[in-house]
């Protein structure tokens, strides 16, 4: 029989969503623990630079995710390194985090934090360049490469919205599609193509990215003919595909089309005491800012609950 650990609330994921709502329910005064498999932060923890986050003009992504992590440990919130294979719905007031160390984290109220991630191109050069001018955010990261050229892989609504919004920091975006057309919606499409900064390859897949310190370059192949060519540029962001990771949440939790976690303004899922906050649920953007208020929404809202539940 697995060993349990019993909490109030049990926060699985250790992004700033997941932070948050540890600071929140450790300063309610209540048990609460937070599972994370890599180091507290999340995706953030890799960013080389943060710029968009009220208070910090400039500051690395690992240094507020230490700041965010002291801040909500200093309150009691006590951290996991575990990797949660399973959440089980037991009854309305037994939530269960499934480790893979052994160890079930039993919680009367629990908080999903587990993000998303970036379908990624899978070629020589991407991990090794990853945050190193390979990207998959243009609100992120975009500003960094102003006059540069950059370029864009992908074809869809969010790769043709995300390179025009490049277009306001480089001299050229470049967007690579393996398709002679583009998948986004017309009205998208028809703004892209009368943007002067904005120009196409066809037909064409990225097999391999180089560089020393930084990107430099990328290796192409025409789908159709196989030929190959190298394009020097200074940056390349992939957005051909993002997915929610709700891989381990219980069956019957209710998600959108794309996979995403449908909540209520209490981020409370379909299953109730589970709740579920930043990239992981169904929102407009996916930002640092976002997560930290739907963390702080959700931990409030599981404290009201443990709090009414136990009269």
């Amino acid at each position: 029989m697995a060993e349990e650990k019993h909490f109030d609330i049990v926060i699985v994921g250790g992004g700033p969503g997941g932070l948050t709502a540890g600071l929140y329910g450790a300063r309610a005064n209540l048990k609460t623990v937070m599972v994370e498999k890599y180091m507290p932060g999340g995706q953030i923890a890799n960013t080389e630079d943060v710029e968009d986050y009220p208070g910090f003009e400039h500051i690395s992504g690992a240094e507020l995710a230490m700041k965010m992590s002291n801040h909500a440990q200093k309150f009691g919130l006590e951290v996991v390194s575990d990797e949660v294979t399973e959440i089980i719905s037991e009854d309305d007031y037994r939530k269960v985090a499934v480790g893979a160390s052994g160890v079930n984290y039993v919680g009367k109220a629990m908080v999903v934090c587990t993000g998303g991630s970036a379908v990624k191109l899978g070629v020589p050069g991407e991990e090794e360049f990853s945050g190193k001018g390979v990207s998959y955010c243009a609100i992120c990261d975009g500003a960094f490469f102003k006059n540069q050229v950059i370029a864009v892989a992908g074809g869809g609504d969010a790769a043709v919205e995300e390179a025009m919004f490049l277009t306001k920091f480089a001299s050229k975006v470049i967007l690579i599609h393996r398709r002679d057309k583009l998948r986004a919606q017309k009205v998208i499409q028809e703004r892209a193509f009368k943007n002067e900064k904005l120009e196409f390859i066809w037909d064409s897949v990225v097999e391999s990215i180089e560089g020393e310190k930084q990107v430099q370059a990328l290796n192409l192949k025409n789908v159709k003919t196989g030929e190959t060519s190298k394009l020097p540029v200074g940056a390349i962001f992939v957005f051909i595909g993002f997915y929610p990771n709700t891989q381990i949440m219980p069956e019957g939790i209710k998600l959108n089309d794309a996979g995403y976690i449908l909540t209520n303004f209490k981020m409370e899922t379909s299953i109730p005491g589970i709740y579920a906050c930043g990239d992981v649920r169904e929102q407009l953007v996916r930002q640092i800012t976002n997560a930290v208020g739907d963390g702080t929404t959700a931990a409030m809202a599981a404290v009201y609950r443990i709090e009414e539940m136990e009269g």
